[in-house]
């Protein structure tokens, strides 16, 4: 996945966004030198010397060993002369091809871009290496004298060029790897839980509830502005004029309309802002944390009082806490709105992983599915499943992606739960 904020973007001051040709020959001209996250190239890849190593995967392993950054090929690297690359000469399959021969573990966010001055004139050629969670990557190769012989290293940049970790760098390397994947799931789970607590603390009955989590893969650019409550605001508002304009946001509103009371005086929190709508004791209880991290958490009310009282008046009310399939739809809509617009107010530059699921809270009882067969008509389905429990379910977004990915992502999430209850939505 391409970057939005990278190097080029701090040294211009651009906004979060897509690398071009003109921000290339800009940082050019003014001879921004290169460093652990800028390498400037004069050539193209070369392939591997005589099949055993290749500079390219060295170059690469290195700067996702430390903090990601960018490889732009077309740049003298002593003169920041912009020089160019032949665009005919590129050959980005084989390019990733040699990264996924040489390099352990896979990196699967790698790109390559290449991209073309207005006039046609000049190109440039831009490797886009994020920061990995799976460092530290080795380089492989073989033995000069034995071909069968496989010999690895490991790469770091070092300022402006490239070192080599020694045993207690490895070492610490792969403690890192290790507690990072521990550290994130006990923060998704404390989080969690935390929200969880706040909610029931101040409910009267028991209710079945939507909690999720959204949290930046990586950490935020050092550059990232602070969220103050103004900016909190702003994302708030933004995410919610976005959501409007997505289908079906008309006839199924979500949480976002509901926290519009309050959206003016967020409150703040531990290292976060916080609204909630649950001290106005008035319609649906919405409760949500926009964290100075780029963590979203929302939690929902999926068993407010008008969804019981919109099953027809002839329908017994199961026993069971109420769960309304449209706006389960909704929550996770509007999880995934809320994220991305918080990711791009502070330069995120990494996927989002959300997390959601469905609880009820005070009491245990069978979570009850209702579905909206015509419009006005609000139906229990027979052969749906009243689980008791949701098991989390997980997806992924780009904090640049087009809007139909984010619906693509949130759909697949809304699937995923719904499907514990035996239905396909």
């Amino acid at each position: 996945m391409a970057r939005s904020w990278t190097r080029l973007h701090e040294h211009l001051g651009m906004p979060p966004g897509p690398i071009t040709f003109d921000m290339v020959a800009q940082a050019a001209a003014d001879r921004l030198a290169e460093s652990d996250d800028l390498d400037w190239k004069e050539q193209l890849p070369q392939p591997p010397r005589e099949g055993r190593w290749n500079e390219l995967a060295k170059d690469v392993a290195a700067m996702a060993n430390t903090r990601g950054g960018l490889i732009i090929f077309g740049v003298r690297d002593a003169t920041c002369e912009l020089v160019g690359i032949d665009p005919d000469e590129v050959k980005i399959e084989q390019y990733a091809q040699w990264v996924r021969n040489h390099v352990q573990p896979y990196l699967p966010d790698l790109t390559f871009t290449p991209l073309t001055s207005p006039d046609g004139a000049t190109s440039v050629l831009i490797a886009d290496v994020p920061a990995s969670g799976m460092a530290p990557h080795l380089v492989y190769g073989t033995a000069a004298r034995d071909k069968d012989q496989q010999a690895a290293v490991a790469p770091y940049r070092d300022r402006d060029h490239t070192a080599w970790m020694a045993e207690h760098q490895l070492e610490r390397a792969y403690r890192d790897r290790f507690t990072r994947a521990q550290r994130a799931e006990d923060e998704l789970q404390t989080l969690l839980t935390h929200a969880q607590d706040t909610v029931t603390a101040q409910q009267q009955e028991s209710a079945a509830w939507f909690f999720a989590i959204a949290r930046p893969e990586r950490p935020l650019p050092r550059t990232a502005p602070r969220l103050t409550r103004p900016g909190a605001s702003i994302v708030v508002e933004g995410a919610r004029a976005r959501a409007d304009q997505l289908p079906g946001s008309r006839t199924a509103p979500g949480p976002l309309a509901g926290l519009q009371i309050v959206t003016n005086n967020p409150r703040p929190g531990l290292r976060r802002w916080v609204l909630s709508t649950m001290p106005l004791a008035a319609g649906r209880e919405i409760y949500a944390e926009l964290h100075h991290d780029g963590t979203v958490v929302l939690a929902a009310n999926l068993s407010w009082q008008s969804l019981r009282n919109s099953l027809r008046g002839d329908e017994p009310v199961p026993f069971g806490l109420l769960v309304h399939q449209d706006y389960v739809g909704a929550c996770c809509r509007d999880l995934g709105v809320l994220a991305s617009e918080l990711a791009r107010y502070l330069r995120v530059d990494s996927g989002l992983l959300l997390q959601s699921t469905i609880t009820a809270t005070l009491t245990s009882a069978p979570l009850v599915p209702v579905v909206m067969r015509h419009p006005g008509f609000p139906d229990i389905p027979g052969d749906a499943r009243r689980p008791y429990k949701i098991q989390p379910v997980t997806t992924t977004l780009l904090p640049t992606g087009e809007d139909h990915a984010l619906q693509e992502s949130t759909r697949e999430a809304f699937a995923d739960l719904m499907n514990q209850f035996g239905l396909e939505p």
